[in-house]
């Protein structure tokens, strides 16, 4: 099993990070992840990739992408995942080293339990009068809205 290398890690930083930042903060604002951003990462790595891997690496991160998007597709059909979650979770696998799967995993428990923890003291605090709660609330907003529309 191959470790991503800093080297490798080093090449490819320069297509994930700006793209996945920019998608994380419209996933968060809008709801959404375009196409384009998809798209741009998924290009990055064609790029990128032939000079951070040699070439039996190189397509072998590409299988990455079909098992990711494949899981991606069931979770989706399943509700527990939008689809521009999928194909953004498939556009960055081959990003990630097989070798790599555990430390991934560990980030990202890290990244939940930080929400979780984030989550519980806006809660509790006057932060939680920011945004609406519930259903009614959700439509209160959405009433207000509309009225400084017209």
């Amino acid at each position: 099993m191959m470790d991503l290398s800093p080297t490798t890690a080093m090449w490819l930083l320069p297509a994930a990070l700006p793209i996945s930042v920019f998608c994380a903060w419209n996933d968060m604002r809008e709801m959404k992840i375009p196409n384009v951003t998809v798209m741009a990462l998924f290009l990055g790595f064609a790029v990128l990739g032939l000079f951070a891997f040699g070439f039996p690496q190189y397509m072998w991160q590409w299988s990455h992408l079909v098992v990711v998007l494949i899981v991606g597709f069931v979770l989706n059909a399943a509700g527990v995942m939008g689809a521009g979650d999928a194909k953004f979770a498939a556009a960055a696998a081959p990003f990630v080293a097989l070798g790599d799967w555990q430390l991934l995993m560990w980030v990202f428990a890290a990244c939940i339990f930080a929400g979780f923890v984030t989550h519980r003291i806006a809660k509790h605090s006057p932060l939680r009068r920011l945004v609406p709660i519930g259903k009614a609330g959700i439509q209160a907003a959405g009433s207000q809205w509309a009225c400084r529309g017209a």
